[in-house]
């Protein structure tokens, strides 16, 4: 279960959110969507703990495995999708037993 409690995130002076209070339940699927520069990149940030809110309070379940592709990815030769599906190595160890 993801919890977040008032939790407020800035970045200089630019309020990205403020007092965000919700639960995301085990098997739940969740989706952010918004204009540039809102915040959604930096929601994830601070879920992989590259940055710290600024107020309120956030829990993670301590086995939790976050998957993640940077924004700007570097140039290669494969197409995307097999440039994501490479990211789950134990997908691509059950296909190449297949």
């Amino acid at each position: 279960m993801l919890n977040f409690k008032n939790i407020t995130l800035r970045r200089g002076v630019k309020v990205l959110f403020s007092g965000a209070t919700f639960t995301i339940h085990k098997g739940q699927k969740a989706g952010i969507t918004g204009a540039n520069g809102v915040g959604k990149s930096s929601f994830f940030a601070l879920l992989r703990g590259e940055l710290h809110q600024d107020e309120g309070e956030f829990t993670l379940p301590p086995n939790l495995e976050i998957a993640h592709v940077a924004q700007e990815t570097p140039p290669e030769s494969c197409p995307a999708l097999d440039y994501v599906m490479d990211g789950d190595r134990e997908l691509r160890a059950l296909q190449t037993q297949l």
